[in-house]
């Protein structure tokens, strides 16, 4: 891939883009943050059992 083929690649890619509204905006912050949580979820199950069953 040379340095045309990127250009072009990010010219494709900027035609493409548009700036979300505000629903999508909105739906895009709940879906973070619930991964988020549920990261943050398993983390902490996983700490209590470490600290449960090696504390």
């Amino acid at each position: 891939m040379g340095f045309r083929d990127f250009l072009r690649s990010c010219a494709a890619i900027f035609r493409l883009a548009h700036k979300s509204d505000r629903s999508e905006f909105a739906l895009y912050l709940k879906l973070v943050g619930l991964g988020i949580a549920l990261v943050g979820t398993i983390g902490f199950v996983i700490k209590l059992l470490g600290n449960i069953f090696f504390g």
